[in-house]
């Protein structure tokens, strides 16, 4: 890969490209924005959305909840809020790949991500509209696309292909910019959308991804002006790449049971928690948005405390691989939500503390770091130089199915008690774990995985 970029790009802030910091603070905005509208995205649909008075007002409803049904059968207002958010997030994680793809071969990246910003701030304003609630999930998935992978690619092209020390700390960085966009917005449009209605949690978030494109315009001339990989599809693969490619596939594969797990966080769990565990805590009703903020936080808490668990671990020669860093992934998620089957089980599907979901959801928080970022990691250093981009974009595309995934698992829950739903998610996540177990060491004879 060879970058191409003018002087501005050389001007460095902490031993770091002023470029970094821009796309962090960028990325910053976008994820405030985006996950604070997911936080109240399902509690507004089953509250209000999908209510009469509003439901009959969405244009193209009726055809989208035909399709759904043809494919489920009858669907309660649980159930369709549950498919609908199942569909956005599998899909934001899925049109990444086209928006690389179109980036790469004729608009650039940084226009990529300009078009990108434009149309989600489009879909968050058309949010505080019932008629187009279609529209603007589309125009947020469509925006996700441009946006998501290309500002990602261009944090690497910042630095010299040699300088992999420098450009993992930057990373370290972005992600951590990610994770602070990931904890604030759930709090405020949450708040918001509590105590001042739901457009007002809509239309703050609108707010901030206008200040993530202002942000990106005002860093432009400090980023990469074109990114050129070289002689990637000149030659084929060999066996022993392949043998590579399909073992990371397995792995990739294998990753989607805990991530069905894991992001049921952000479906169901709030509905549960809404109708089923006591918020209240000294005259202060805790909204139901704040635990997902909750996730985030524990995983930004997380990287410190585990890196130096691990560096203790690798001293006695016990850290687990990366494989079994996965697997122990999975094994925390199950373990989360066999916590609220015992909770349920124990006061009759009523909480009166809302201190037990506070732990399994830190819990998810420190899985999340024991899994994903390893994942990244295992397919970023194994995959062939010749389909490296690809191979990281196939790893969002296990997002996409366990996003979808997540939606058609949700729409099980007024058809299950409380508790035999948890247990159910539990088991999904261990069915991973297991699957790790089973298949970890042979794979391992295939990856670079330490």
């Amino acid at each position: 890969m060879s970058i191409h970029s003018d002087n501005q790009n050389n001007r460095t802030l902490y031993g770091h490209p002023k470029g970094l910091f821009y796309l962090a603070f960028t990325e910053a905005w976008e994820r405030f924005s985006y996950y604070g509208m997911t936080a109240i995205l399902v509690l507004y649909m089953v509250n209000q959305l999908l209510l009469p008075g509003h439901i009959e007002n969405i244009v193209g409803f009726e055809t989208l909840r035909g399709v759904l049904e043809s494919a489920t059968g009858s669907l309660s207002t649980v159930g369709l809020a549950s498919m609908i958010f199942g569909l956005y997030s599998g899909f934001v994680y899925f049109t990444p790949v086209f928006g690389g793809i179109i980036a790469d071969r004729w608009i650039g990246q940084r226009n990529a991500v300009i078009i990108g910003a434009l149309c989600m701030t489009a879909g968050h304003i058309f949010m505080a509209f019932d008629q187009s609630f279609l529209l603007a999930l589309l125009m947020l998935i469509i925006g996700s696309g441009f946006l998501k992978g290309n500002i990602s690619a261009q944090v690497g092209a910042l630095y010299p292909v040699d300088d992999e020390a420098r450009r993992t700390r930057g990373f370290a960085i972005f992600s951590t910019a990610i994770n602070i966009g990931a904890v604030l917005g759930p709090l405020i449009c949450g708040y918001l959308a509590q105590d001042y209605g739901w457009h007002y949690g809509f239309g703050v978030a609108a707010i901030f991804m206008v200040g993530g494109l202002l942000t990106y315009l005002y860093g432009f001339r400090f980023l990469p002006s074109k990114v050129k990989h070289e002689g990637e599809h000149k030659t084929g693969m060999n066996s022993g790449e392949w043998k590579v490619i399909i073992a990371l596939l397995g792995v990739i594969g294998i990753s989607v049971f805990q991530s069905i797990s894991y992001y049921q966080s952000l479906n169901i769990l709030k509905v549960w928690l809404q109708d089923h565990v006591d918020l209240s805590v000294g005259g202060f009703t805790i909204p139901v948005a704040w635990y997902q903020s909750l996730d985030a936080a524990a995983s930004i808490v997380a990287v410190p405390t585990l890196f130096m668990l691990w560096k203790w671990q690798a001293k006695r020669n016990k850290e687990p691989n990366d494989l079994g860093k996965i697997g122990i992934g999975a094994l925390m998620v199950a373990f989360a939500y066999f916590l609220l089957f015992i909770g349920i089980y124990f006061t009759s599907d009523q909480l009166s503390s809302p201190w037990l979901p506070f732990i399994t959801v830190v819990l998810l928080g420190y899985a999340f770091i024991y899994q994903w970022p390893t994942l990244l990691a295992l397919v970023s250093g194994n995959a062939p130089a010749k389909i490296n981009s690809t191979m990281m974009g196939i790893t969002f595309i296990s997002l996409f199915i366990a996003g979808n995934s997540v939606g058609w698992l949700g729409s099980f829950y007024d058809k299950m008690a409380p508790g035999s739903f948890w247990l159910l998610q539990a088991g999904v996540s261990l069915i991973g774990a297991v699957l790790i177990v089973l298949f970890g060491p042979r794979l391992r004879k295939v990856l670079k995985s330490k």
